[in-house]
């Protein structure tokens, strides 16, 4: 099943009632001329059991710690905004799987050799999916990154990475002028942050569910970032954010404000269609696939990451 994708943008008291979520609304329950049958009416259920993440963009929420704990336990991950509407924080369960100690042991305990082959793979699966994107949307020529792709190497000394990102985004909106991918920089820039916001939730609760830190990267290692591993994962998905995106921007969204359709828009993500291990997949089911085999590869059962391919 496809867990919800929940996103509270006005002021709400957030609470727990026989497991389930339940939503009320202060304007409605601080007025005093509406009635308690319509306050009754008013509030909106959802079972804990269908939600997987929740996204917290405003600064009169009130959410109850029964919920969270609630909301913990069966592996939700929840996205904190700041007054500017951007993600700033992402709160995990500690224990995703029964039997996580043994995993993380075998985490930890993965040779250099091993990292530095999964994060070729890792690139060399993004560089094949931008070339896709810019074949599909920009007819630009892509032969030159798919030889990159080719030609990534363990570890990626080459820097291949670097080299196909800057042909893809001097290619990727071409009908916006100056337009360099910058986490501060022009529009659609503010759009592609809050998708992989969103991404990066995904993959860091998936991570958790399969048993894995997300703070141990194969190739990320930033001593203050939490969540390296879920940036060295997410990184094949990124074309299938950007193809949203790209959609967004032609049709002239260029303000810097994201509104709440654009959000709306973004909280698709979850449900993008992608193809993996030769059958289409939402994003998020892919993702927990993604992350399953990536444990496998940390135990000796596999050597290669299921990641998603064009279609």
């Amino acid at each position: 099943m496809i867990k919800k994708t929940l996103y509270f943008g006005n002021p709400a008291y957030l609470s727990l009632r026989n497991s389930q979520l339940v939503l009320r609304l202060p304007e409605i329950e601080k007025n005093d001329t509406v009635s308690d049958f319509f306050k009754k009416e008013s509030e909106r259920t959802i079972p804990i059991e269908d939600i997987g993440v929740i996204i917290l963009d405003h600064q009169q929420i009130t959410i109850t710690h029964g919920l969270l704990e609630m909301l913990l336990d069966n592996n939700c991950a929840l996205i904190t905004c700041d007054s500017s509407h951007l993600p700033v924080g992402l709160m995990l369960p500690l224990c995703g799987n029964t039997t996580q100690s043994e995993r993380f042991r075998e985490q930890i305990d993965a040779s250099i050799p091993l990292k530095k082959q999964l994060w070729q793979q890792t690139i060399k699966s993004k560089i094949e999916n931008q070339a896709s994107l810019l074949e599909e949307k920009r007819k630009v020529i892509v032969k030159n990154m798919r030889i990159w792709a080719n030609d990534v190497k363990s570890g990626d000394p080459d820097n291949y990475e670097a080299r196909a990102a800057v042909y893809y985004w001097a290619n990727l909106f071409p009908h916006i002028p100056d337009f360099t991918r910058h986490r501060e920089g022009i529009a659609p820039n503010s759009l592609l942050n809050y998708g992989y916001a969103i991404l990066r939730a995904i993959v860091a609760r998936s991570l958790v569910s399969s048993g894995l830190l997300p703070t141990l990267g194969i190739h990320h290692h930033n001593k203050y970032n939490a969540y390296c591993l879920a940036d060295d994962i997410m990184e094949p998905y990124r074309p299938f954010v950007d193809k949203l995106i790209v959609g967004l921007s032609e049709k002239d969204l260029k303000s810097e404000t994201l509104t709440s359709e654009i959000k709306m828009k973004l909280l698709s993500i979850p449900v993008l269609d992608v193809m993996i291990n030769g059958k289409r997949s939402p994003l998020m089911i892919a993702i927990s696939q993604t992350t399953a085999s990536l444990y496998k590869c940390f135990s000796g059962e596999a050597r290669k990451i299921s990641y998603p391919e064009w279609g």
